[in-house]
């Protein structure tokens, strides 16, 4: 039951900051994250907020920004959530969709040669 509820709350604190970053903050280097995924902790602690950027030469950048605008974030989100406590917010680069691509890469090159990396080994 508990995980459900950390889910519903992961889901709507990706929706309301998605929805401060590109209409209320003022930081527009803050508003060139792209954010892909919310996790709190069990206790609602901690958040961490997952986020890309289109240019990958920005990335720590805009976490700098994003890491300024995080106090300003959690207080709209004191006013507008109905939680006893609102999570620290933790801005953290998205790697997930570099790592796919590079699998991607690797499945396709399998695919090309016809050998598996397992099967290399075997053959010296």
């Amino acid at each position: 039951m508990a995980t459900f509820r950390i889910e519903r709350i992961n889901k709507e604190l990706l929706r309301v900051i998605n929805d401060l970053l590109h209409k209320d903050i003022k930081n527009e280097t803050a508003r060139e994250a792209i954010l892909t995924e919310v996790t709190c902790s069990k206790d609602l602690g901690h958040a961490k907020i997952y986020f890309i950027t289109l240019d990958p030469e920005r990335r720590t950048i805009v976490q700098g920004a994003l890491t300024n605008v995080a106090g300003q974030i959690r207080s709209h989100l004191g006013k507008v959530l109905r939680l006893r406590v609102i999570p620290e917010l933790h801005f953290l680069v998205d790697f997930a969709e570099e790592k796919a691509r590079k699998m991607d890469c690797l499945l396709d090159s399998i695919h090309k040669d016809g050998r598996t990396p397992v099967d290399e080994e075997s053959a010296h």
